[in-house]
This record gives structure tokens, C-alpha cells and sequence, in this order.
């Protein structure tokens, strides 16, 4: 089979290499992308190598013509543009997986609606998420991720074709949940790595319990089941996410907290803002998202904000 990874970062690179050992693969990247030019010049990065049968491409016509296939693997707040610029293209029939998670900035629409409102041909679309890292698949540290969408065939093929040793691939049967599911744990993430920033990893126990209640709630609320939070989107994801250190947006939280840079892409970093839009829309209390968000993007103070949060009266936490 044919396919193309449109985005050539940590991830794109990885899935590029992770397909290449049963189909041939071309991997894109926009046109001046150091990523892109670092693959031209050395044949892989600081995370792997790839093997030279994978075709790099900066021309995307070429790169969706070929493919009966196409993962895309990029920033979540520019998937509308790359979503636009495939429309100018014939991707009648084709398959798009959507390896990447988050929720848009302004509208709150999951990634699978973002694409579908600017792809408007006869295309099927999935997602593909849940935990793991790049480091640790390479060394050949397998684990468990879901794949999801709104055409149960499309699942049914990804899975039975795409699984490995490496990467199990389970069916999931609740696309909002898993999508809701998978962006917002990388804001409890973040809320993960500001408790390591302050010393108080130890709460995070009770982070992981209450975030996947906060998130849960929001699910149901925008017509999705709940139990999904609880699943490898969500709360299946925590120990990559919360607790490993090749996790991004873990190190962006504990970075921020002790005022340290962090140059790294942080997905939660949006999508917290995505997330308070959505819970005041749907009427959902969220004080983890509430809080990570008063502290990077209203100046709370991070003592204080954090001390109310694991200090406010729980009454009702876990009612339905």
C-alpha cells in the first residue's frame, strides 16, 4: 500500500518509519522546514533514522496523488490550513488518519471536524491516538493506542492492517470521546508538570482521579460516552503523559513553573483555551482546565491557583 505522512516532525517521522516496514511511504513537509531539511541532509534526527526507501517530498500534490493513504501528523491549530490546501487537490476515496491531538482554538471543534469542513470530497477520515513515545518505540518498547472514527469499516481496516508487535491497535466505538478524550489529557499533563515543578508529585494521584471525572463530565455533556475518559484515549494515556519524561507537554508544565524556557511544541498549551470554551458552552465545571488556564493566560499566581485547586471542597466531585 501507498501511504504519506504529511508532517515531518517527531511523530510524522516516527510514522513514516513505522510504515515503511510494510508499504512504501512518502513523508512530507512544508517547503523551508528545518525538520524537513535536517531529514534531506542526514537521513533521520536526534530520535531515529529512516530507512532510505521513504520518499521526502516538500510538493503536496505529489505527496496525496500517490497515496491510497494519508497520516497527518501536525500541529493541531494548523490543521485547517493543511485541511484547505488538500481540498485544492483530487483526495476522492482516499483515507485520511488524523495521528495528532487537540481541539481548535476559537470554534472548539474536534480535529475530525475541522477537516471534514474544509475537505468536503467523498473522503474517510479516522484517528489514531492514545499513549506512547517516539524514544520508546524505537528502542523497541511496545504499547497499547485507539483508533476511531465516524465509518466503523474504516476502523475495522486500520486495526487489522496496521497493528504490530510494536503498536497494538484497539477499536474504539465513541469518536467524540476518544477525540475530547485524547486532547484534554495533555492540559492534565501540563497540570502533572507544574505539581513536579513545585514538589508536589505527589498529588498527582489525585490529579489523575479528578481529571478523568472533569473530562468525563464534558464528554457526556457534548454527546459522547463518558466511560471513554476512562479508556486509552484518556486516562489510559496518564503514565505517558503525567509521568514520563520524554513527555512534552509534562516538561512545558514543570519548565513554566520554575520559569524555565521551554521550545518544545506543548499541545495542551491551546487546547486548554479550546477546552474552558467548551465548558462554559456545555455548562460543565472544569477547575483543572479552569485553573491551568487563569495561570498561563491570566497571570494567576501558580502558588495560589494550585493551593485552591487541591484544596477546594470535593462535595459532588464524582456524582454523575
Amino acid at each position: 500500500m501507498n501511504i504519506s505522512v504529511l508532517g515531518c516532525g517527531r511523530w510524522g517521522s516516527f510514522l513514516a518509519w513505522y510504515h515503511s516496514a510494510k508499504n512504501d511511504v512518502t513523508l512530507w513537509g512544508r517547503e523551508g522546514s528545518r525538520s524537513l531539511a535536517a531529514l534531506r541532509e542526514t537521513g533521520g534526527n536526534r530520535y531515529l533514522k529512516l530507512p532510505e526507501r521513504v520518499c521526502l517530498t516538500s510538493n503536496l500534490g505529489a505527496a496525496l496523488e500517490s497515496a491510497q493513504l494519508v497520516v497527518i501528523s501536525i500541529s493541531a491549530q494548523e490543521l485547517r490550513a493543511l485541511a484547505r490546501c488538500i481540498q485544492a487537490y483530487p483526495v476522492a476515496g482516499k483515507t485520511f488518519i488524523l495521528c495528532m491531538k487537540g481541539l481548535e482554538c476559537g470554534t472548539g471543534d474536534r480535529l475530525t471536524q475541522v477537516f471534514r469542513s474544509e475537505v468536503t470530497q467523498p473522503v474517510s477520515v479516522a484517528v489514531w491516538v492514545g499513549p506512547g513515545h517516539v524514544e520508546d518505540f524505537t528502542a523497541g518498547v511496545p504499547n497499547c493506542m485507539v483508533v476511531d472514527s465516524d465509518d466503523r469499516t474504516v476502523v475495522d481496516f486500520i486495526v487489522e492492517t496496521m497493528s504490530t508487535d510494536l503498536i497494538r491497535l484497539y477499536k474504539g466505538g465513541d469518536l467524540v470521546g476518544t477525540e475530547v478524550g485524547a486532547a484534554a489529557k495533555n492540559v492534565i499533563g501540563i497540570a502533572a508538570g507544574m505539581l513536579d515543578g513545585k514538589g508536589l508529585s505527589s498529588l498527582k494521584g489525585s490529579l489523575m482521579a479528578r481529571g478523568a471525572r472533569e473530562i468525563a463530565r464534558l464528554i457526556r455533556a457534548m454527546g459522547g460516552n463518558e466511560l471513554s475518559a476512562y479508556g486509552l484515549c484518556h486516562l489510559g494515556d496518564y503514565e505517558a503523559t503525567l509521568f514520563s519524561s520524554h513527555s512534552h507537554n509534562r516538561q512545558f508544565g514543570e519548565s513554566y513553573i520554575k520559569g524555565e524556557p521551554y521550545g518544545s511544541l506543548a499541545e495542551g498549551v491551546p487546547t486548554v483555551r479550546a477546552l474552558v470554551e467548551l465548558g462554559a458552552r456545555y455548562g460543565v465545571e472544569l477547575p483543572i482546565c479552569n485553573t491551568i488556564y487563569a495561570i498561563l493566560y491570566e497571570e494567576a499566581d501558580a502558588d495560589a491557583a494550585l493551593r485552591t485547586l487541591f484544596t477546594r471542597s470535593v462535595k459532588g466531585e464524582f456524582d454523575s
